[in-house]
């Protein structure tokens, strides 16, 4: 579950930085280019999460998984909202 919201979570993040780019080339206006940052570097850090998934799940215990996936589920839910108020 954490892979798949991890998935999601990155699709989502790179569809507000298609709609902030876009924003920015229009009006110019810095608050979205602070809104970019942000963005990108949720986006870094998201795929850095996601490799970790997939390339070192040997090492994480089981009883971890549901607090990983929680955190993944609440993540998307806080993007998913960005992204509505956003559009």
């Amino acid at each position: 579950m954490a892979v798949f919201f991890s998935f999601l979570n990155a699709a989502l993040l790179l569809g507000l930085l298609y709609v902030y780019a876009r924003i920015l080339l229009k009006t110019h206006a810095r608050y979205t280019l602070g809104l970019i940052i942000f963005a990108g570097l949720l986006l870094i850090q998201n795929i850095v999460t996601l490799s970790s998934y997939l390339f070192m799940i040997e090492f994480y215990s089981w009883q971890l998984y549901p607090v990983i996936d929680v955190i993944g589920l609440f993540e998307f839910a806080a993007l998913l909202a960005l992204f509505k108020v956003t559009l």
